[in-house]
């Protein structure tokens, strides 16, 4: 009778943990935070393709070119989103929170360091 009582419950805890791993992993919502390089590649990646630039190849995201252009910390990356010169679109608050927009500037500065 324990054996029964033993065999039945290990047989619900296998059954249990083999629906818990069928499950899908949960789906983040509209409202989920995204990483950097998710917002990199939303807003940025059409203009900087693996960190070069488009429109003008001598203002790159590498660090040398950052260097240049003096584009050294995260919050001079954001500065620039926000208020970009000639040829590059204006990122405001509305289009991307400071809080992206500094993940951007996170993910630049980790990513194209060359």
């Amino acid at each position: 009778m324990i054996t029964r009582t033993l065999r039945s419950a290990a047989g619900l805890l296998v059954t249990g943990a083999l629906a818990a791993l069928a499950m899908p992993a949960p789906v983040l919502g509209a409202g989920a935070e995204k990483g950097g390089q998710s917002l990199f590649k939303e807003h940025c990646a059409v203009c900087h393709p693996d960190g070069g630039n488009i429109v003008n190849p001598k203002k790159t995201l590498s660090n040398k070119d950052r260097e240049a252009n003096k584009v050294r910390t995260a919050e001079d990356v954001v500065k620039l989103m926000r208020k970009p010169g000639p040829g590059m679109s204006a990122f405001d608050q509305k289009t991307l929170s400071d809080k992206d927009a500094g993940e951007i500037a996170r993910y630049i500065l980790k990513t194209f360091n060359k």
